[in-house]
């Protein structure tokens, strides 16, 4: 009966130090992963200005800031907000007529109507403005900080904002961040007519 005992043992002591060596001696199998989520860069809380700093700082957006300028609203865009811009670029301005931008040059107050029609109060980044148009209407309207309608919706699958004298827009860049709101970048000037 002894035999049997130390035979059953030494079977098992073999067993256990097989399965360990063998248990060693294979890769290891990695870990399923996944991919890494993707998420915007996101700019260094330091480097990130006021909306009129950041506008300034971008080298296409030099005639949006000398008509922010010239229509003494610098001072309102570095303001507390928060604010959400729609950044007409400089194409965008120079394919008005030279006459209309000229004479809205001479009218600060008319300049300030154009640029505010840019501008609305509260920040709308691209998820809000998505999640805005996913009503039964596919739109969405804001108003300006003056009070003028901007109505936004998908056209041609792109994200196109309409003034109500009907000049359009489309967004060709979002998030844009400010200390004081969001930017996005649009490819047309509203409240040109």
């Amino acid at each position: 009966m002894k035999k049997s005992i130390l035979i059953v043992a030494a079977a098992l002591s073999i067993g256990l130090l097989t399965n360990n060596v063998f248990a060693q001696t294979q890769p290891a199998t990695p870990a399923p992963t996944t991919p890494p989520a993707q998420t915007a860069p996101a700019a260094k809380a330091d480097s990130v200005k006021d909306i009129d700093a950041t506008i300034a700082n971008v080298a296409d957006l030099s005639s949006l800031t000398a008509d922010i300028k010239a229509a003494n609203l610098d001072a309102s865009l570095k303001g507390a907000g928060p604010f959400t811009v729609f950044a007409p670029d400089n194409a965008a301005f120079s394919a008005i007529p030279k006459t209309t931008l000229d004479s809205l040059a001479k009218d600060p107050v008319k300049l300030a109507t154009l640029v505010n029609a840019h501008v609305v109060a509260g920040t709308y980044d691209k998820k809000g403005i998505i999640k805005a148009l996913t009503n039964a209407t596919r739109t969405a309207t804001l108003k300006t900080v003056d009070g003028q309608t901007l109505t936004i919706a998908v056209v041609n699958k792109k994200v196109q904002i309409k003034d109500a004298h009907g000049n359009t827009a489309e967004i060709t860049s979002f998030d844009t961040p400010a200390t004081n709101g969001v930017i996005h970048g649009v490819n047309g000037v509203l409240m040109a007519k």
